[in-house]
């Protein structure tokens, strides 16, 4: 496919090992000479695109594999498991990642036919795969060559963040990526909790308070909540905790008692016992993993 190739292009002229952002706003692109191991992190509203190889992203357990010409789309900010499954010296695995402005897909809508991009319908999951069409993979292959003509970028580069945006508004996923940028949808009255919990993971969690802040009753909340995020919120704040404590005993390795006081756990043997269920080791020995998969 000539727009994949005119990506791949782009992708291997900007992009160093690993993750390079980009003059361009909100938008990175990925190189990798080698498979990685799984990695967690809290992910905001995204595109992300594969041109090369292929990527795995778990939410709580749940696999989302995509390869070549095929998009991610995370619609709420989410605590995310990702590696990469197919890389090499020769092919190395090759994306581009773009965040999703709320206030551009709002700017959208708001000049747009509502039939044009169809009616918002029942609340949609908080993350998807999807085929990319070739309409969306062109827009996204001249919003990256853009990147050797800083002179035109400025000029343009809104224009065609514009077009991707209304490509994936008119796709597959477009209930998910609308649901972004309506200020009153379920989705955006959910981030509002979500970000409360992002906020507040040390704290003791409030189910009422969060159904509140969405404007919910509190069974509503709980089912539109699973619904986008496949987690209650007591699962996704631990989520949170252990992802949170992670970052801290990579920096310090030796306490793993503060890490898991530091994150909200009352119980160190609670707080090994969660974290080694979610990454596989206990906490006392993963920081030395780490360590040496990222040295």
């Amino acid at each position: 496919m000539h727009e994949l190739a005119r990506l791949k292009e782009s992708i291997t002229r900007h992009a160093g090992e690993g993750i390079t952002r980009t003059a361009l706003p909100g938008v990175s692109v990925v190189r990798s000479q080698t498979t990685t191991e799984p990695l967690g992190e809290m992910v905001e509203p995204t595109l992300a695109l594969v041109a090369q190889g292929v990527k795995q992203t778990a939410l709580d357990g749940r696999a989302f594999t995509y390869g070549a010409g095929q998009f991610l789309v995370v619609s709420v900010e989410l605590p995310l498991m990702g590696h990469v499954t197919r890389a090499s010296a020769d092919e190395p695995f090759l994306a581009m990642v773009m965040t999703l402005r709320p206030e551009r897909i709002a700017a959208l809508l708001l000049d747009t036919a509502p039939v044009a991009i169809g009616a918002v319908d029942a609340t949609p999951a908080g993350i998807a795969v999807s085929e990319a069409s070739p309409a969306l993979l062109d827009a996204l292959a001249r919003l990256l060559v853009l990147l050797d003509a800083p002179d035109d970028a400025a000029a343009l580069a809104a224009g065609v963040e514009r077009e991707v945006l209304w490509r994936l508004v008119t796709g597959p996923q477009g209930a998910t990526v609308r649901q972004i940028g309506l200020a009153d949808s379920r989705l955006a009255h959910l981030a509002r909790a979500i970000r409360w919990i992002r906020s507040h993971y040390d704290e003791t969690l409030r189910v009422e308070k969060l159904a509140t802040l969405a404007t919910m009753s509190v069974s509503s909340f709980h089912r539109h909540f699973r619904a986008v995020t496949a987690m209650t919120p007591i699962q996704f704040q631990k989520q949170i905790r252990l992802h949170e404590a992670r970052a801290l005993l990579l920096s310090e390795p030796g306490d793993v008692a503060g890490a898991g006081f530091a994150v909200g756990y009352d119980s160190p043997s609670q707080f090994s016992r969660e974290y080694r269920r979610m990454f596989g080791v206990p906490p006392s020995r993963d920081p030395l993993a780490l360590h040496r998969t990222t040295s």
